[in-house]
């Protein structure tokens, strides 16, 4: 059999608007499917809607000096692979991908999305093509926010009547909390909601992975994993 190829995309390096901090992507919302896939055997390729060099958004970094995400011993193994920092160093821009080539994809999550999606009409498309083609299409956290600008075939919403999961308002209310302002310039959870889709969620910061026929999509950082395995699943049965 011929060995399955699996894209993650990952968001290009911006800005934020609502708190002037540079963001990027989220560590282990790349490392751990990342990981996840190649032990599985699968190829993967990293990929980004401008291509180029990739950030990490410094908090999910596991040996940034806030610690914050220091308990994440998997990104640090995966930090270590030359290949993988590799592809960050030089991520395929999306314009050069054949989608053929690949045999389902996974949008990655960090800050960025909230601020770099709305405006990427390359991007909405390559997702919603790829969901219609059948094959597995996932999207995880923050990387949710592809699903407020994705269409279907008839020029609807890809979410309406769908279940999904992503980044939750009570997720969003710690965040806020912690850091001490508003984050995000507007919610997950609210604007899938007013799409029409079903949303669903666990409690704040548990894995929760959901599936509608081939749209996968997982609630936060902690749900990486179990988005790849659900990839897995659905192209292995």
């Amino acid at each position: 059999m011929m060995r399955k190829n699996i894209l993650i995309i990952a968001a290009n390096p911006t800005t934020s608007t609502t708190t002037g901090w540079p963001v990027g992507f989220w560590a282990s919302e790349v490392s751990h499917p990342y990981k996840v896939f190649t032990e599985a055997g699968y190829g993967v390729t990293i990929a980004s809607p401008k291509g180029g060099k990739l950030e990490m958004d410094a908090m999910s970094d596991p040996f940034d000096s806030s610690q914050y995400s220091a308990w994440d011993e998997t990104s640090k193994e995966v930090l270590k692979d030359a290949v993988f920092t590799g592809a960050l160093e030089q991520s395929v821009a999306l314009s050069n991908i054949d989608p053929g080539n690949f045999d389902a994809v996974v949008v990655a999550g960090g800050q960025a999305p909230m601020f770099n999606f709305e405006g990427d009409g390359g991007l909405h498309q390559f997702f919603s093509s790829f969901f219609q083609s059948g094959k597995p299409t996932a999207a995880l956290c923050h990387g949710t926010a592809i699903l407020r600008y994705a269409k279907d075939a008839a020029g609807e919403p890809l979410v309406k009547g769908k279940r999904v999961t992503g980044f939750t308002n009570g997720e969003e209310d710690d965040a806020d909390k912690a850091a001490g302002t508003k984050v995000m310039p507007w919610r997950i959870e609210d604007e899938l909601n007013a799409l029409g889709a079903d949303f669903v969620k666990a409690d704040n910061w548990q894995s929760f992975v959901t599936s509608d026929g081939n749209l996968i999509t997982g609630q936060q950082n902690m749900s990486g994993e179990a988005v790849a395995k659900e990839v897995i699943r659905q192209l292995e049965k």
